[in-house]
């Protein structure tokens, strides 16, 4: 999960035959409270773009309950729905975690190191984005 400037927000972990769909609500509560303005910090995003992976109506809905407008191509449609000027941010922020040599390739058999070397590439992202704007 990334905002709109590629910045990794949450990442998980799961196994390669996983519907992603099934993980969509799990990632959206691993997002940090956002401080910043005066008041309680947010703890959700406003919009969620996603591809068609994640149709489903049942997620629709829940995404529509916790406040959170869904944005997703649907299934069976064709293709050119206007979701690409969007979408090629998350593919950019998933070419720089292959940058990491570690990740492209899952070496490791333990998932608990992999996910540490994934948390530490989210760390440097973010990192690397900070520098810029000083």
């Amino acid at each position: 999960l990334v905002d709109g400037q590629g910045i990794p927000l949450a990442v998980s972990l799961t196994g390669g035959n996983r519907n992603d769909v099934t993980q969509l609500l799990p990632l959206l509560d691993k997002v940090p409270p956002v401080a910043g303005v005066v008041g309680r910090p947010r703890r959700r995003p406003d919009m969620l773009f996603a591809d068609r992976g994640y149709d489903h109506d049942k997620y629709r809905r829940l995404l529509w309950q916790r406040g959170i407008r869904p944005v997703i191509a649907e299934r069976g449609q064709p293709h050119g729905s206007g979701l690409g000027i969007f979408r090629w941010v998350v593919e950019r922020t998933i070419s720089w975690l292959h940058g990491f040599r570690r990740l492209r390739i899952r070496w490791e058999r333990r998932d608990d190191i992999h996910e540490a070397l994934l948390g530490l590439a989210t760390c440097l992202i973010t990192h690397r984005h900070v520098q810029r704007l000083c």
